[in-house]
């Protein structure tokens, strides 16, 4: 397995990977941004638009890549405001089930980590689901718990849950 940059033009053969990853975890109950329902050709238009907006320089896309295309992705969003620019969020890091419980999140993480540094951002912030495996597995790689926000996100079958917002300042 490789982790890479996602080249938005060269790479637009990997959006339905993508877009079947994004698919399978709504299906698996993952609070992700969408709802139940949310089918492979809703997936496909959202990441032509993230691809757009990497591309645009937006953000930075990395994606695992393995013998059967793409296992993993995670997003580095850089905050623009002029007195955020040591700062970036972490998000949509899903692994393809195919890959789960292998390490492709924690490989995953680490290279945002270092993709961050690299553009000299020090401050890092995510949320996730709280008590969710991704919490876990940032908990287990560093990452600050700053606090937990009830209510903060429907589940895809329509739940309400909390999320925790985590932070890791890179040095």
């Amino acid at each position: 397995m490789a982790i890479r940059r996602f080249e938005p033009m060269a790479d637009a053969g990997l959006l339905p990977d993508l877009a079947a990853m994004m698919v399978a975890a709504v299906a698996g109950g993952a609070s992700i941004g969408f709802m139940a329902g949310f089918d492979q050709a809703e997936a496909l238009a959202w990441w032509q638009a993230r691809a757009e907006a990497a591309a645009r320089g937006e953000l930075l896309i990395l994606v695992a890549i393995d013998d059967e295309g793409a296992a993993g992705t995670v997003s580095l969003v850089p905050a623009n405001m002029p007195n955020q620019l040591h700062r970036a969020d972490v998000a949509k890091m899903l692994v393809a089930p195919r890959c789960q419980r292998r390490g492709v999140g924690a490989a995953l993480l680490a290279a945002v980590e270092r993709e961050a540094l690299a553009m000299a951002r020090t401050t890092l912030v995510l949320d996730t689901i709280t008590g969710s495996a991704a919490a876990r597995l940032y908990e287990r790689g560093g990452w600050e718990r700053v606090g937990e926000i009830a209510a903060y996100a429907l589940m895809p079958k329509g739940a309400m849950a909390s999320t925790t917002v985590y932070t890791k300042r890179l040095a």
